[in-house]
């Protein structure tokens, strides 16, 4: 399989606009027809349980996928772009059919849980045009994006370590892979450079969609000391600033933190206290620009430009991952010592592990 690492967002890809068919040709819906649709390129996308509104990584894929049919003057259904929303592992592989029947003409599994429903109707709907997300299949009809989240997670850990009045820090992952591996290794190798001292607990919560969970592991980091949670758990992280924001409500002078992914996920930290006090606890996001990449691989293969069979991979020398630009609470000191290491990783003084 061909590779290209550290790719460019601007890099020109390679293929064609195929229309979505399923099994043989008599089986084919037929295309919409009808005033501009048949010439424009449609796109669509599958979610994982998250769901679309996950306030992360769904929810940043599909801000990608509705910038891109903005800016082509699309509107969202069958002749545009849609989704289509997980409710369970079963889903996957039926609403990545359903949406080619539909003739997308390029279908998007998001996130690594869809890996195998993807490279199964890959090879049934071979003239249809996919791309998974986070992870890789070896399909000549699919393109496979990928993220140095490790990267990010880094510089995170390096703001976590100096930020810490307690030493104790937490991590909370979604399901435990070799993904969310990379969030976790990178943010405890940043937390170290900084601060060797500093602890850091994980925990996995095993879903991306339980708020539940992630509330329930969050009050016990806080409650053992933890005065800053990194989350990497999709919507199983809201759970997380669930709990963080309540702990603040109660006690508006504690300091405590929660650090975001996939997005900046500033407005998800902000706490009204029961004096009407204004304050948010979003210590900073481990921005992964998802939608950057979903709307960049869409306008690609719209000009014929489809990436099939390639694995493409964007990172800080990309600028698609990073630092959200919240930065209020950060130091000038920290600010510097994140630019500093962030130099150092891209010159190659730095290569943060993955595992």
């Amino acid at each position: 399989m061909k590779k290209k690492h550290g790719l460019a967002l601007s890099l020109m890809l390679a293929a064609g606009t195929l229309l979505a068919g399923c099994g043989g040709a008599d089986e084919k819906e037929e295309a919409t027809t009808g005033g501009e649709s048949a010439d424009k390129f449609t796109v669509a996308m599958v979610t994982d349980i998250g769901g679309v509104d996950d306030k992360s990584f769904n929810q940043s894929a599909w801000e990608g996928l509705k910038a891109y049919g903005e800016e082509n003057s699309l509107e969202k259904g069958n002749d545009g772009f849609d989704y289509l929303q997980s409710q369970s592992d079963a889903d996957y592989a039926t609403n990545l059919n359903t949406l080619a029947r539909k003739n997308f003409d390029l279908i998007y599994g998001i996130g690594f849980l869809l890996q195998p429903a993807v490279d199964e109707i890959a090879q049934q709907q071979k003239d249809t045009k996919f791309a998974i997300v986070d992870s890789v299949v070896e399909q000549p009809n699919v393109a496979s994006i990928t993220f140095k989240e490790h990267q990010g997670s880094f510089l995170v850990g390096v703001v976590a370590g100096l930020t810490t009045k307690t030493n104790k820090i937490g991590f909370v992952g979604g399901v435990e892979g070799d993904l969310i591996k990379k969030f976790e290794v990178g943010f405890v190798e940043g937390v170290k450079a900084v601060n060797p001292d500093a602890e850091v607990e994980i925990q996995y919560a095993g879903s991306f969609g339980d708020a539940a969970k992630g509330k329930q592991i969050a009050s016990s980091m806080y409650g053992l000391g933890a005065d800053i949670i990194y989350h990497a758990a999709g919507g199983t992280g809201n759970g997380v600033f669930s709990e963080a924001i309540d702990l603040k409500v109660e006690d508006p002078e504690r300091e405590l933190w929660v650090i975001g992914v996939d997005k900046d996920q500033y407005e998800e930290g902000n706490v009204t206290t029961k004096d009407g006090r204004e304050l948010n606890i979003t210590l900073t996001s481990m921005v992964k620009r998802v939608d950057v990449a979903v709307k960049d691989l869409a306008e690609k293969a719209a000009n014929d430009e489809f990436p099939g069979g390639e694995v493409i991979e964007y990172g800080i020398q990309e600028e698609a991952i990073g630092i959200a630009p919240h930065d209020e609470h950060l130091t000038d000191e920290i600010k510097a010592k994140v630019k500093e290491y962030e130099e150092k990783i891209l010159n190659g003084e730095i290569e943060v592990p993955t595992k």
